[in-house]
């Protein structure tokens, strides 16, 4: 098992920054990807970003390409989604997750194991 408390969330106006962590708690992190997901009102929960056992590959999506970057401190046993140039179309519960599955690295919710409780992000326009 491995347990995932997110934190940092908060408002912030529209071009702010907010970082994002993801404390783990349990078995060992660095055998797990870790991603970031999101999910706004009346939407689907989707995938945001992901980080690499080793932290040294990460990918994330086209919308937060150049604004948002994923990292982690395995002695840490910690997750960071930094965010930048926030827009209102960012406005979502964000939640970090974590698989011990191998290969590419996944996208799809389904793939994770292990799910944090999430954090609200509002960007005010």
């Amino acid at each position: 098992q491995v347990q995932l408390v997110e934190s940092g969330g908060g408002l912030v106006q529209a071009g702010g920054s907010l970082t994002l962590s993801c404390a783990a708690s349990g078995r060992t992190l660095w055998t797990h990807v870790v991603g970031w997901f999101r999910q706004a009102p009346g939407k689907e929960r989707e995938f945001v970003a992901a980080i690499t056992r080793s932290g040294t590959s990460s990918y994330s999506t086209d919308s937060v390409k150049g604004r948002f970057t994923i990292s982690r401190d395995n002695a840490k046993t910690t997750i960071y989604l930094k965010m930048n140039s926030l827009q209102s179309e960012d406005t979502a519960v964000y939640y970090c997750a974590a698989t011990a599955t191998f290969g590419n690295i996944p996208r799809s919710r389904r793939e994770y194991d292990y799910w944090g409780q999430g954090t609200q992000v509002t960007v005010s326009s």
